[in-house]
């Protein structure tokens, strides 16, 4: 799933390809949209929501895609070769005399009018990268259900939008929390959590690039996640990795058991695996 500061990168891409122009070009290869043609309609801005892509039409239309785990948008000039993936890939064209956005294994492919944007997005907590962003209202849902997991309860996007896996482990990693500590228990420690992951996510806006450690190296940009069974980069103590969350939503999390002990014991569910796949983003062609 990616995080919200990839889906924050590709609406600043996708903005400044769209954003003030009419579509030349707007299709949908979807059984339930494939009769809509928004060629003619002009784009005014495309804005991110937490993990959604809202691309606002002039019309007073809202068209919301997800990225899940393998989406992506693509942009190329007109006459470029598309690379994205195979044509049957393609969910959705949007084209202008200067570009031309594509849309490959979107989900969540939605359009409504922008008044009615909660119908889509109105269940999200406050956005993690909103500007003037609601830190009190994204805590009192967490601590609602105090007896919730704290890796649960940050991942879970009615609580705060924006946060995805790696910044939920990464963050826990530097606050010294286990994943699997009680909300109650880390209560003093929730606000100081999100703002440390609002930071890490902040440093990465403007790059496809994920670093937590500010080294860009491939191998060097991580403190915990993806690193099962390697050294920890503060006590040497190998990584742990297992399964968190409800049951068919469980994400692969990575943990310290000595750097992260405190208060919490150590999930019976650690196990060996790989780590997630890279996340997609809206590059240039």
């Amino acid at each position: 799933m990616p995080e919200g500061d990839t889906v924050w990168l590709a609406a600043k891409r996708m903005n400044t390809a769209l954003a003030g122009s009419t579509l030349r070009r707007g299709e949908f290869r979807l059984p339930q949209l494939a009769a809509l043609d928004l060629t003619g309609a002009a784009v005014t801005e495309v804005v991110p929501r937490g993990k959604h892509l809202l691309i606002r039409l002039a019309d007073g239309r809202t068209l919301r895609t997800h990225f899940r785990m393998d989406g992506s948008w693509h942009i190329y000039r007109p006459g470029a070769r598309w690379r994205g993936g195979p044509g049957y890939d393609v969910r959705v064209v949007l084209a202008t005399d200067e570009w031309e956005c594509v849309g490959y294994r979107l989900h969540d492919v939605d359009i409504v009018p922008t008044a009615e944007e909660d119908r889509l997005v109105g269940h999200l907590g406050p956005d993690i990268l909103a500007p003037g962003w609601d830190l009190d209202e994204a805590l009192r849902r967490i601590r609602a259900q105090p007896d919730e997991q704290v890796g649960v309860a940050v991942l879970d996007q009615r609580n705060v939008a924006g946060i995805g896996n790696l910044y939920k482990v990464e963050s826990l990693f530097l606050l010294g929390l286990h994943p699997w500590a009680r909300v109650a228990d880390v209560d003093a420690r929730l606000a100081p959590l999100l703002e440390r992951a609002q930071r890490l996510m902040q440093a990465n806006l403007e790059h496809p690039e994920q670093s937590t450690t500010g080294d860009m190296r491939r191998g060097y940009d991580h403190w915990v996640y993806g690193r099962k069974g390697k050294p920890c980069r503060r006590c040497g103590t190998p990584i742990l990795m297992g399964d968190q969350g409800p049951h068919l939503q469980e994400r692969v999390t990575y943990w310290c058991p000595r750097c992260q002990a405190a208060n919490s014991p150590v999930s019976p569910t650690a196990r060996t695996g790989e780590p997630g796949r890279p996340r997609p983003v809206a590059t240039p062609g």
